[in-house]
């Protein structure tokens, strides 16, 4: 099940509600009883692996890249 984040505006406090994702957008009180709370854009980071080799390095060569998309910018 998704955690949420909120954010007290009465204590300032932060905590985190486990629900639904269908009920991701309704309020949530705060552990102190508050009822002023917004939910917080929380940020997820995904890591993995892949089998793609390296990047491609940007630079001489005249291979296009470079700053502007391959042109030279003076």
């Amino acid at each position: 099940m998704p955690r949420y984040e909120f954010r007290c505006r009465s204590c300032d406090d932060t905590f985190e509600v486990s629900r639904p994702m269908a009920e991701s957008s309704a309020p949530a009180s705060c552990p102190a009883g508050h009822d002023d709370t917004v939910k917080l854009l929380s940020a997820v980071a995904v890591g993995g692996t892949t089998s793609a080799g390296p990047a491609p390095s940007a630079g001489g060569g005249g291979g296009g890249g470079g700053c502007c998309g391959g042109g030279c910018c003076g």
